[in-house]
């Protein structure tokens, strides 16, 4: 019977640790899907969210063997939580006066999104941003406490150190699968919903008497239908549809047809018929530089469809339009909403994927591929600085556009690129890719484009063939005009010839300052809005702000190193969470050149890194290898392969050989990690706390990303391999210590 209880409470035991690292998982992902679009400045800094939820997870392991259960509080931090997330943006129109923006002025070395919202220069009292993500961050670790400590009790009964594990992982898997389906189709109140009924089911288990906490969870979800119910706050009231797309939160106000993302004016839908004529340019130049018309067109950045609505104006019947657009909700948006119904017209043909890989893969040659106001304003994903867009702009973008260009044909790129020295990074990128320099136009007019100043009319960059045909017009026919008040379209005058009556907008091609140390972006280092390779200022506050807070919760839940074994066991361990944090960067930002930059691909990679690591530890099991010597070989190898083997070098080939390759490249060095892992983890005298130990070499790991900023995503798995050379030293040494007494 004794036996029978055991097998029982062991059973019981895997169940629940399958059932909260499904939850852990959810509500991490849920975090860092829901608060960066509630709290601005969290957009500032890379892998708040997924740090903060590492913090908890680590500080609940720490705590799996004290009394109190912190489980019970969970409920209530994550109500504190969510309504500290409300309350910012209530407020955020009154902070705007108040909060430093990481001393963003008129000449930033980096360009934070949001940042220009600020309105006055001089704040009479001034909290700087780092303290506003410390508490965020602090808020964030301590709602994931409770359930951190369930997992570190459960992972603790289970006699099976790596069994235990790999329930874990598979736990984890479930509920980045789950939370994938869940946000593809469902509001947020539903993400909270299904976290507040998996706290509920866990307190009734764990803490039946608490029935205040079981209720608290049951009010959570109310408290994200309290702005809808209410309609209160600045967001709803003036953009009252609210929908979340795989990347954003989108709000649409019908009466002026404007798309907000993430708290951040996003796009406005403009018919033909308005007067403002950024988007005609392009077909008005050509025209009066004498140029066929196009006839078949790229946009990338298609949108809610103003580009692919300009573009139908000018082009013939049997024309063709190709628009790519990332996100399905601001496309479905334009197609519903947009006046000139451009996306109903039989000539475009809509593709909803990343705008490089489609770039890469398109067999089609076209006259005209314009990047129409492409910037995403979000992070690719929660472990990098990438955006969705970093890809588009390197040089090896361009060399695909150029590649994708008829013989005669136009690459145009517009946008209100907001700095001097981004127009001139790109100018001189699309000098490289077309052998030319481009053509620079900007609303307002300006003769001269210097790289302290700031950009932030509306700027157009020509380049490739056609270029030098608007190039030479300028040159032979002086400025160009382009009368005010009226929609431009194919019927207006030659706007070299005399300006007609009335008011007009001068263009005239303006003077790029382009110094020579200036660096391009590449694939390798795709940081368009980062000046010059380096850690900004306000990242190395936010480092030392979240560093310290999470030295300091650490050691108050008991962050010890009794004797000289266990502390060399902790560093190692600590160690091996800093590399695998990196393995995984290197995993995301890699499979989104190869693949793209779609929310499909994030998915996938996620799962497939915890895929690796469940066949590592499966291997550990049934294999039981000895030493660890063969595989930190393998892991150091396959890591030098990694930073050796240029990251675009599967780019073109078959999408089943480019999945084979890249897949085995980048995975290779998980598996070679995983096992490592699994061995040391079989020897730790108390799981839940080496997994604490490991979680919270995680959060140093995301710390570390920041270097990508100065050495690219190339070399960052070169950091991984010394932190993994030291680990292997250590366990080395722990290891003779054990054997030698």
């Amino acid at each position: 019977m004794a036996c029978l209880r055991i097998s029982d409470q062991s059973t019981s035991a895997k169940r629940d640790l399958f059932a909260v690292s499904a939850v852990f998982l959810f509500l991490e992902l849920a975090f860092i899907r829901w608060f960066p679009a509630h709290v601005l400045f969290l957009t500032f800094f890379t892998n708040t969210v997924l740090l903060a939820s590492f913090l908890g997870l680590s500080l609940g392991c720490l705590a799996a063997r004290h009394r109190r259960n912190y489980l019970t509080l969970t409920p209530l931090l994550l109500a504190v939580a969510l309504a500290a997330g409300i309350g910012m943006e209530w407020v955020r129109l009154a902070l705007q006066d108040i909060l430093d923006v990481g001393g963003n002025k008129v000449t930033p070395q980096v360009v934070y999104f949001g940042s220009e919202a600020r309105v006055s220069d001089v704040a009479a009292f001034v909290i700087p941003i780092e303290w506003v993500v410390g508490v965020f961050f602090a808020l964030i670790a301590a709602t994931m406490i409770g359930l951190g400590q369930l997992l570190g009790r459960r992972l603790a009964a289970i006699p099976n150190a790596v069994e235990a594990y790999m329930i874990n992982i598979g736990g984890s898997l479930a509920g980045i699968l789950l939370f994938q389906c869940c946000s593809w189709w469902l509001a947020p109140v539903w993400w909270f919903a299904l976290v507040a009924a998996g706290l509920a089911w866990f307190l009734w288990k764990d803490a039946p008497r608490r029935w205040w906490a079981i209720g608290v969870s049951a009010a959570v979800p109310l408290l994200l239908l309290a702005p809808d119910y209410f309609s209160i706050g600045v967001i709803l009231q003036k953009f009252p549809v609210e929908s979340w797309s795989p990347y954003y939160r989108i709000n649409y106000a019908p009466d002026t047809r404007t798309i907000v993302v993430n708290l951040l004016g996003h796009q406005n839908m403009v018919s033909r018929k308005d007067p403002f004529p950024g988007y005609a340019i392009p077909y008005l130049l050509n025209r009066d530089a004498s140029q066929p018309p196009f006839h078949d067109i790229l946009i990338i950045g298609a949108g809610s469809g103003n580009d692919v609505s300009r573009a139908l104006a000018w082009t013939a019947p049997d024309a063709r339009i190709d628009a790519v657009e990332i996100d399905p909700v601001i496309q479905g948006l334009g197609r519903d909403n947009h006046p000139d119904r451009p996306y109903q017209d039989p000539r475009v043909k809509v593709y909803l994927t990343d705008g490089r890989n489609f770039l890469r893969s398109t067999g089609r040659k076209y006259d005209l591929i314009v990047f129409a106001l492409i910037d995403s304003l979000v992070l690719h994903s929660s472990v990098s600085n990438l955006r969705l867009e970093s890809y588009l702009f390197t040089e090896e973008a361009l060399g695909d556009v150029r590649r994708a260009l008829n013989p005669g044909g136009l690459f145009v790129m517009y946008n209100y690129f907001r700095q001097g020295w981004i127009v001139a990074r790109l100018a001189k990128t699309a000098n490289a890719a077309f052998g030319r320099p481009p053509v620079v136009l900007t609303l307002p007019q300006r003769d001269a484009i210097t790289v302290d100043q700031k950009a932030e009319g509306f700027t157009l960059i020509f380049d490739g063939p056609r270029a030098a045909a608007m190039e030479r017009a300028f040159r032979e026919k002086g400025p160009y005009e382009v009368p005010t008040g009226l929609a431009p379209g194919p019927s207006s005058p030659d706007g070299f010839a005399a300006p007609p009556g009335g008011s007009s907008i001068r263009l005239s091609p303006a003077r790029v300052e382009i110094p020579a140390d200036l660096r391009t972006a590449r694939d390798a280092w795709p940081f368009l809005y980062l000046r010059s390779p380096m850690i900004p200022g306000l990242v190395w506050r936010g480092i030392l702000v979240m560093g310290l807070i999470s030295l300091a919760m650490l050691r108050l839940f008991g962050w010890r190193t009794s004797d000289r074994e266990s502390a060399g066991l902790d560093v190692t361990m600590l160690l091996l969470g800093a590399g695998f944090m990196l393995l995984e960067t290197k995993a995301v930002v890699h499979m989104a050149l190869i693949f793209g930059s779609t929310w499909i691909v994030n998915a996938v990679v996620f799962s497939a890194v915890l895929v690796m690591i469940l066949i590592a530890n499966l291997c550990v099991l049934k294999r039981q290898p000895a030493g660890l010597a063969p595989y930190y070989a393998g892991l150091l190898a396959t890591l030098a392969l990694n930073v050796v083997v240029p990251m675009d070098s599967f780019l073109g080939w078959p999408m089943a050989a480019r999945a084979l390759a890249a897949g085995a490249l980048v995975l290779a060095p998980v598996f070679f990690a995983g096992v490592v892992f699994a061995m040391l983890f079989r020897q730790a005298k108390r799981p839940e706390q080496a997994l604490a130990y490991n979680t919270a070499g995680a959060i140093l790991g995301g710390f570390a990303e920041s270097s990508s900023l100065i050495v690219g995503f190339q070399y960052l798995i070169a950091l991984a391999g010394v932190i993994y050379l030291a680990s292997w030293a250590l366990a080395a040494r722990a290891t003779a210590r054990r054997v030698i007494p």
